[in-house]
């Protein structure tokens, strides 16, 4: 079983969530960062940004700090503006999920470090997520490592863990949910594709093919 994050079981994107946080508590510039967050998103759920571009402009937010540095900012959000978020609705279907089948997976364009937490809190103990690069020192340099979990990237990245424990995608009836058009190359690689809250395109196409649509929050989250 795999789940999408963002606009998914959140109601609302961490990324740009993380961004708002930062700049309430005076960390970034609200002046100079606020309309590049805007953009971002406008962008992502367009379709039109790259994933090298996103992930390396989210990342870039975690620049010159530790992860221990980091901890005290990381648990204030998913307090804050992570766990209210996340309906009761969302954490039933996890549940659920979780008794039908031996592998759920939470898999997001989001980096690790700041969707642990997110993890942790559904009580889902497999993460894909972009990785973030760490200097001599353990600082993040503000940059992202390694094949991004965004895209074809989330497929990717799903058969290399699995070829690392052993196992294959067909090895398993999948199942996947996701809100975005982003996510089309896994929902297009797994058994049964449920869209979650779907944009436009993705409403299009899942009405189209017969998906599930779910709505885990009300109001609906777009």
């Amino acid at each position: 079983m795999l789940f999408d994050l963002d606009h998914t079981l959140l109601a609302g994107d961490s990324d740009v969530l993380w961004c708002e946080f930062l700049m309430a508590r005076g960390i970034l510039e609200r002046e100079s960062f606020a309309a590049r967050n805007a953009a971002m998103d406008r962008d992502y759920r367009a379709g039109t940004v790259s994933p090298r571009a996103f992930s390396e402009f989210y990342v870039s937010t975690l620049a010159g700090r530790s992860a221990a540095a980091w901890q005290p900012e990381r648990e204030a959000f998913l307090r804050e503006a992570i766990a209210p978020r996340l309906s009761a609705a969302a954490r039933a279907l996890v549940q659920e999920r979780q008794r039908d089948s031996a592998l759920v997976v939470l898999t997001t364009a989001t980096n690790r470090f700041i969707t642990e937490l997110t993890a942790l809190e559904l009580g889902i103990e497999h993460l894909l997520a972009t990785e973030c690069e760490l200097d001599a020192q353990g600082c993040f340099t503000g940059r992202p490592r390694g094949t991004l979990n965004m895209r074809e990237g989330k497929v990717q990245r799903l058969h290399e863990w699995l070829a690392a424990r052993g196992q294959r995608l067909a090895d398993f009836e999948s199942w996947a949910y996701s809100d975005s058009t982003n996510d089309l190359p896994l929902l297009g690689a797994v058994d049964k594709p449920h869209a979650v809250h779907p944009d436009p395109r993705l409403a299009a196409i899942a009405a189209g093919q017969g998906w599930p649509i779910l709505h885990l929050h009300e109001p609906a989250a777009r």
